[in-house]
């Protein structure tokens, strides 16, 4: 409402002003007056349009810093205060401290999609090659590959390995589905849960040997338990 009321006496202000440029020229009359005061009349008046719209301005001015501006759920204010006084800004109210815990760990993690390493491979030849490393390492027991392809493997032989302790169809069926060799999965369903039955979890480890020549690549071990 204060907003509102000090737009309308700016305007009044301005409407004034305009009527006192334009009303001497339109309220001459054909009598004979002198240049001199005529000019002075018109200089008179537009210095008493000046002040009158100083004033007006001075008391928006005040209407506009008695408003309290608009704030969001995020404690900011969406319209600053920008008047004709050139007063000083408001003061931004700080985030609250969830927002600063969140602004925090977004700036410090950096991280982002790497659950599981891509191997610099798109998706589907990606799961082919753990698929296939998984295989070869329930039927050698060991293998040696990169460290990095090490340790994406070895989640997949632990719950293959899970799938086996389980022992049921739906559970086979699982382990058929990833794995290659469906004869390989029948021995594992026979061999793996009297082997590691008092075991739960960890059944193959990954050990680091020597970079490879070449490249000079992280090489590793990985073996079941």
């Amino acid at each position: 409402m204060a907003r509102t009321l000090a737009l309308l006496s700016v305007l009044a202000a301005y409407i004034a002003m305009a009527q006192a440029f334009v009303a001497p020229a339109t309220s001459v009359s054909f009598q004979s007056r002198s240049p001199v005061t005529t000019r002075g009349t018109i200089s008179m008046m537009r210095s008493s349009a000046r002040m009158s719209l100083a004033s007006l301005d001075q008391r928006a001015c005040a209407a506009f810093t008695s408003c309290t501006p608009r704030t969001d759920h995020f404690d900011m204010p969406l319209e600053p205060n920008h008047n004709a006084c050139h007063q000083a800004p408001l003061p931004l109210t700080p985030p609250r401290p969830h927002m600063q815990t969140y602004l925090l760990t977004s700036c410090a993690t950096t991280g982002h999609g790497k659950r599981m390493p891509k191997l610099g491979k798109p998706a589907d030849q990606r799961k082919a090659l753990l698929r296939s490393l998984t295989t070869e390492v329930i039927r050698h027991g060991r293998i040696k590959t990169t460290l990095v392809r090490a340790k994406a493997i070895r989640p997949c032989v632990d719950k293959m390995i899970q799938l086996s302790k389980d022992g049921s169809l739906h559970s086979r069926r699982q382990a058929m589905a990833f794995l290659y060799d469906k004869e390989l999965v029948h021995a594992l369903f026979e061999n793996a849960p009297e082997r590691y039955a008092d075991r739960e979890g960890g059944y193959c480890r990954v050990l680091r040997t020597m970079p490879r020549q070449g490249d000079n690549a992280k090489m590793g071990i990985i073996e079941l338990v």
